[in-house]
This record gives C-alpha cells, sequence and structure tokens, in this order.
C-alpha cells in the first residue's frame, strides 16, 4: 500500500461514516462521493500499470538506508528516518551486531527490509535500489 492507497481507504471510510451518521449528507450525494473515489483509485492504478513515468511519480524509490554497517546519512535525512528506526528494523530481524548487516533498504511501502550476509558483488536483490549520493541503482554483479 503506497501513500495514495492509505489516503483513498481513509477517504472512503470518512466518507462512508459520514453517509451512515449525518443527515446533512444526503444518500445520493455520498454515493457519488464514494463512486468518484473508487474511480479515482481505479485510474491511478490503471495510469501506473500503463505508464512506468506515472507510476515513479506516484511510488517511491526503495531507498539504501545502511550499507556494509556504515549509515547513508544523506538517504537517512532526505526520507526523514531516525537512527533508531533502522536498529529497531535490525533488531526486529534479529541481527545483534550491526556490522553483519549488509543493507536496510526502505521499501515503497514504509517497511524495512534487511539484508543480512554477502557481499557487494553477490547481493543481487539490491538491483532497484537508490543510493543516495548518486541517485543510481545499486551495483550488483
Amino acid at each position: 500500500m503506497n501513500a495514495f492507497d492509505l489516503v483513498v481507504t481513509v477517504s472512503l471510510g470518512s466518507t462512508l461514516s459520514t453517509i451512515l451518521i449525518s443527515r446533512q449528507t444526503g444518500l445520493a450525494d455520498g454515493l457519488t462521493a464514494l463512486a468518484l473515489l473508487i474511480a479515482l483509485q481505479y485510474s491511478v492504478a490503471w495510469l501506473s500499470i500503463r505508464w512506468p513515468w506515472f507510476q515513479r511519480v506516484i511510488k517511491s524509490e526503495p531507498t539504501l538506508l545502511l550499507h556494509q554497517g556504515q549509515y547513508l546519512w544523506l538517504a537517512l535525512r532526505r526520507e526523514r528516518v531516525a537512527e533508531g528506526e533502522v536498529l529497531a528494523a535490525i533488531r526486529g530481524s534479529g541481527v545483534a551486531r550491526l556490522e553483519d548487516v549488509t543493507a536496510v533498504v526502505l521499501e515503497t511501502d514504509g517497511s524495512f527490509t534487511v539484508i543480512q550476509g554477502g557481499s557487494q558483488g553477490s547481493v543481487t536483490s539490491l538491483q532497484n535500489v537508490q543510493q543516495p549520493a548518486t541517485g543510481e541503482s545499486y551495483p550488483t554483479a
């Protein structure tokens, strides 16, 4: 779920509750609002599947936050992620030592992925992850 999906979901819930609770909102007005939100969600999903440039506008790229045990401070600042959040993700994955972490990635849905072991040349799961300094994808073997 990306940010747009979350906004639409909350909006649908809010609109439905307004229809059910408010005496000032007519049934036709509420159903029109619901239909409009659903159509907007469908349109954005359809456009993002058909045109990759539109998907890049709607969704962010995964971002590398920690590499080979070293924090990437520029990426942390740009993504507004605290060091404690990265440490919590590492602890949540069961890793005890920061040096044992190959990478921590902030995914497009806001979750963290912790990758253990491996060397820089053999980590192929990072091929579409954006590097903070260059904006390029992570190099893979």
